[in-house]
């Protein structure tokens, strides 16, 4: 038992403060021998003449290469999912669209279908010229949009018209994007994509695809009003207004994109 007058809490407090001044007078004490400024860079070496001069460090040749190992993994064609071909499949029999089987496509690394089909038909017995060679998902969007927005669309713009024949420029091809020499592969060289050049209509007439944003015709309406429309099914949308490559078609595509992105243009 502590002595009278004995109080430990003050001790104990007292013994703290004096711990903390220790610690402090050791860290000015290190502080002190702290030099005023630090280290300078170290220079890099000039460059001089030979083998080496004008390469990039190795880094750069390293992160370089990563750059192309990315882009030549790109150029690689998807894989097509069993499941999801025979569901689309059942739903491409179901809306009424005419195809059959069509071999393996398989032209090197970069393009080819898994498993395409041959879409000759359309709902409503609507031709498709010439048959389309292409994914089945490509092949159910564009029935959809047929359904959805290209006959309403029509019968507004010319009530008693019926499609006949939808006239495709493009389906699969294998090709880099626009014909180009370089750069990216086109949706077209993996199924993904089809180019719509126009329809034939029962009346004889021809709708054909071609510039028409200020066209002040029902026919001008009725372009404008699918191609806007087309975008709710296909993730790639390209009209004659977006540059000079599709002047007389209209592209669509499925590519897939990070978070249901579309591109419509």
């Amino acid at each position: 038992m502590p002595a009278p007058g004995f109080h430990a809490k003050p001790l104990r407090i007292f013994a703290g403060i004096v711990l903390a001044l220790f610690a402090a007078a050791l860290i000015l004490a290190g502080a002190a021998d702290l030099p005023e400024e630090g280290p300078l860079p170290v220079t890099r070496p000039e460059q001089t003449a030979g083998d080496d001069a004008g390469k990039a460090p190795p880094e750069t040749i390293e992160s370089g290469q990563k750059v192309k190992d990315a882009a030549e993994k790109a150029k690689e064609r998807p894989r097509e999912d069993d499941g999801q071909e025979a569901t689309c499949r059942v739903a491409l029999k179901a809306i009424g669209a005419l195809f059959e089987e069509a071999p393996a496509v398989d032209d090197g690394k970069a393009c080819g279908i898994d498993r395409p089909v041959l879409l000759e038909g359309l709902p409503g017995g609507i031709k498709v010229e010439p048959a389309a060679t292409i994914r089945c998902e490509t092949a159910l969007q564009l029935a959809r949009w047929m359904e959805g927005s290209v006959k309403p669309s029509l019968e507004a713009a010319m009530p008693g018209e019926a499609i006949t024949v939808l006239s495709q420029a493009s389906a699969y091809v294998c090709r880099n994007r626009n014909g180009a020499d370089e750069g990216r592969i086109s949706e077209h060289a993996f199924g993904n994509a089809v180019d719509i050049a126009g329809f034939a209509l029962k009346s004889g007439k021809t709708v054909t695809i071609r510039p028409a944003d200020k066209e002040p015709t029902l026919e001008g309406a009725f372009q404008r009003a699918i191609t806007e429309a087309a975008c709710l099914y296909f993730t790639t949308v390209l009209d004659p207004g977006s540059d000079a490559a599709h002047q007389n078609h209209l592209h669509l595509d499925v590519k897939e994109r990070r978070g249901g992105y579309r591109y419509c243009w």
